[in-house]
């Protein structure tokens, strides 16, 4: 149902799972391990899967904080996209990757929830893109001192909102990993 001309296409994109952003991220090992899950499955099924790895000054890139996960191998052939702002696309070269593999759709895993999650969803759907948040496979690290919510309301709360996003010709939507499609038309 995406907006975008010939691009009935499906990718995963796997969000700034990096250690230093993980370190102290709610039900890390889980979340880890449903993102290894869709990865399987993608690759499974020629799906692609396209990594993006934050820097900035706090997390400098090549140092141990910017590495991802080692639960978590990219292949050489999937693309790496380098960014140094929230949303994923701004500044970057994600829109290109996925028009030469003909995507449309999104499915959207990482972290941090309340930050690159949200502003990469976002981003993708005012670009036309349908975009699914799988809700068991995104976490953050608590920012309550902050003036943040804890984080599993985080979580939850942008789980519940992003269910229900429309707009004309296109469709978010939330599924848990179990629930994940990757074929073109479906909701998960």
């Amino acid at each position: 149902m995406t907006t975008l001309p010939d691009r009935p296409n499906t990718a995963l994109l796997v969000i700034d799972v990096q250690n230093g952003v993980l370190a102290n991220a709610l039900h890390r090992d889980g979340v880890i391990a449903n993102i290894n899950t869709l990865v399987d499955k993608a690759r499974a099924e020629d799906v692609p899967v396209v990594w993006v790895q934050h820097s900035d000054d706090h997390l400098k890139r090549d140092s141990e904080s910017w590495q991802y996960v080692p639960e978590l191998v990219r292949r050489d052939s999937e693309p790496l996209v380098h960014k140094t702002y929230g949303d994923s696309f701004e500044g970057t070269e994600l829109e290109t990757l996925l028009a030469e593999r003909g995507v449309g759709r999104l499915i959207v895993t990482g972290a941090q929830t309340d930050a690159c999650i949200r502003s990469t969803l976002h981003g993708a759907f005012v670009r036309g893109y349908d975009v699914t948040l799988v809700g068991d496979a995104h976490t953050t690290e608590d920012l309550s001192e902050y003036g943040a919510p804890a984080p599993d309301q985080v979580i939850a709360h942008t789980n519940l909102y992003w269910q229900w996003q429309s707009a004309p010709g296109r469709r978010g939507g939330t599924a848990d990993t179990a629930e994940v499609t990757f074929a073109a038309g479906d909701a998960g």
